[in-house]
Order: structure tokens, then C-alpha cells, then sequence
């Protein structure tokens, strides 16, 4: 039986070492995509995304070289507001977010952030075994940036 306290855990160290810590690079496993790796013991994490502006893409945890958990994400800029300097310091400001993952919903970020004109809100349904979410970044009061998440545990025979 997997130990979802240690899986929590796990994924804070891991999402704080990777995208939201600017994690290095690795050799991604399918091309065209970015990929971001953290292991530590039994565990391993990878996260794997392709784009810019609309960049979705999927976790996965193993333990033990068996996939344990998963959860894809899509979204990005919106529409109007796809301008290569403002989604820079958009995207600076979502990996302050996704540093404080909570260790209660190791997803993305915390239910909310506010940061001088600068708003981060998360709204999640769900536990680590089986959630939905979504992720808002508004600058000025205006929405720039909409992200929907699901996941959970993958389960075998």
C-alpha cells in the first residue's frame, strides 16, 4: 500500500526543485517537449510540458519504477494578453506561487496569493487520490492567465 503522506512530502520537495525552483533541463523523452526530473530514494517525479503562451502538459510520480500518481494541466495566457514581456513576469510570478505548494494539496500552488498588483487564486476539489483544479493569475485586476489541473492516483490490477 503506498504511503500517501510520504507522496505528499514528495511531491512539495519535488515541485519546489523543478519548475517553481527553475530546475535544470533534462533530456526530454518525447521531442518537442520540456522535461523537469527530481528523485530522492524510491521516488521519482517528472514533469513534461511543450509550448510558451498554452504550455499543458503531465506529472508523474513513480516509487519504485512503477507510475504511482499523474496529473495533466492545460491552459495559458489569454488571449489578448499574449505579449512575450508580460508573460515572462507572469510566469515569474506563478512559480512564487507553486514554491508554496501546500503539503494538503501538493497540486500547484496555494489556495491564493497576492503579491503588490499581482493575484494568484486556486480553487481545487478533491484530495491527492483523485482532484480537479483551477488556477487563475490576474495583474492589475484583469485575468491573464487560466489553468484547469486533474489527477490522481493511477491504480493497477
Amino acid at each position: 500500500m503506498l504511503n500517501l503522506e510520504e507522496l505528499a512530502k514528495f511531491l512539495v520537495k519535488a515541485k519546489v526543485q523543478t519548475y517553481a525552483g527553475d530546475g535544470k533541463e533534462i533530456k526530454p523523452q518525447r521531442p518537442g517537449f520540456k522535461e523537469l526530473e527530481y528523485k530522492e530514494g524510491d521516488w521519482d517525479y517528472r514533469d513534461s510540458y511543450s509550448g510558451f503562451f498554452m504550455a499543458p502538459g503531465q506529472e508523474i510520480v513513480r516509487f519504485r519504477n512503477k507510475p504511482v500518481w499523474a496529473m495533466a494541466y492545460s491552459g495559458g495566457m489569454i488571449k489578448d494578453y499574449k505579449k512575450l514581456l508580460l508573460a515572462k513576469r507572469t510566469f515569474s510570478f506563478l512559480k512564487e506561487a507553486l514554491a508554496l505548494v501546500p503539503l494538503n494539496a501538493p497540486f500547484r500552488g496555494p489556495k491564493k496569493l497576492t503579491k503588490k498588483n499581482w493575484k494568484y487564486i486556486n480553487s481545487i476539489k478533491g484530495d491527492l487520490t483523485d482532484f480537479k483544479g483551477n488556477e487563475k493569475i490576474y495583474h492589475n485586476n484583469k485575468l491573464i492567465f487560466e489553468q484547469n489541473y486533474i489527477g490522481g492516483l493511477i491504480i493497477n490490477k
